[in-house]
């Protein structure tokens, strides 16, 4: 089985969007550099749901690229999903997705997308682990993401850090419950706008 990895882009205070789910300019570096980074299927689809193309810092671009190409599915939660309309079937990286919800998926949704609808985090990194096979299980961080790490189901939290503070909003590990100790971080890497880091969670 692949890993298990929480990951998301984060302000420097820990925040993943403002209180009304606006990532402001923490997603910049994904189209301000000039190594060109493409989805799945070669699409450049973009995690807000358009179709401008991922561009990022030569310094970035091996570790997105490495990255992306590990995973075989995303965890996402419902209100993400929403936000998006669940990358309209197409998400950024991996074949599968496992949606955390208490309501099913929309009738009628792209039938054709590998969309899973659990309303439970232990089911859900059951199926997502089940679907990816070795590779990877990307967890977006957040209110389900903490829910998962609290759980004890996470085994490397991945941050993006962004040179900005935004006071207040959604926080990375959503309402993580208690305290968790982390490894390293065994990966740094300074980007343009942007920094890299890995830890494992400690057992």
């Amino acid at each position: 089985m692949g890993k298990v990895i929480m990951h998301n882009v984060m302000s420097v205070d820990g925040f993943i969007a403002d209180g009304k789910d606006d990532v402001g300019p923490l997603h910049e570096w994904y189209f301000s550099g000039d190594v060109p980074i493409t989805g799945q299927d070669d699409q450049g689809y973009d995690h807000s749901g358009t179709d401008s193309a991922f561009r990022v810092s030569r310094a970035s671009a091996e570790y997105v690229r490495s990255t992306w190409a590990s995973i075989g599915t995303i965890i996402m939660g419902r209100t993400l999903f929403d936000l998006v309309n669940g990358w309209e079937g197409r998400p950024p990286a991996g074949d599968h997705v496992v949606v955390v919800s208490h309501r099913p998926k929309p009738e009628g949704w792209h039938p054709e997308a590998s969309y899973h609808f659990v309303d439970d985090v232990a089911a859900a990194v059951a199926k997502a682990k089940e679907l990816a096979g070795d590779r990877t299980v990307a967890v977006n961080a957040g209110d389900v993401g903490g829910q998962i790490l609290s759980a004890g189901l996470v085994d490397e939290v991945a941050m993006d850090v962004v040179p900005v503070v935004f006071g207040s909003g959604k926080r990375y590990f959503g309402g993580v419950d208690g305290r968790i100790l982390l490894e390293g971080p065994h990966l740094v890497i300074q980007g343009e706008g942007v920094l890299h880091l890995r830890f494992g969670v400690r057992r």
